[in-house]
């Protein structure tokens, strides 16, 4: 059974930082891009970030660019999002998500309908 599963949320005041984890069982994804999205109440989900197989693309919307990275550890079969000099309007619940085509990175990872796997969610509260 394949399960990705987050942990790192919690409240931190704006201008702070958390680091999200997320851990994939069940398969490998290290052929697989992953990504990072968010939904806060009352709005549709929003894609974060996205990383390649071998981490070295990565990309992320406006919103968040120069404030959060995203990273992989392949044999930790983990992908991490750091989220630094947060904002309150960064409050989301936040998932991570793996496509499960191989070898790939485009900019259509930007859509939650490319990723076949998404974990529970962790929420993340930034206080103003």
């Amino acid at each position: 059974q394949v399960q990705l599963v987050e942990s790192g949320g919690g409240l931190v005041q704006a201008g702070g930082s958390l680091r999200l984890s997320c851990a994939a069982s069940g398969r490998t994804f290290a052929y697989n891009a992953m990504g990072w999205f968010r939904q806060a109440p009352g709005k549709e989900r929003e894609f974060v970030a996205a990383i390649s197989w071998t981490g070295s693309n990565t990309d992320y919307p406006d919103s968040v660019k120069g404030r959060f990275t995203i990273s992989r550890d392949n044999a930790k079969n983990t992908v991490y999002l750091q989220m630094n000099n947060l904002k309150p309007e960064d409050t989301a619940v936040y998932y991570c998500a793996a496509q499960d085509r191989l070898f790939y990175s485009g900019s259509d990872w930007r859509y939650g309908s490319q990723y076949a796997y998404w974990g529970q969610g962790t929420q993340v509260t930034v206080s103003s």
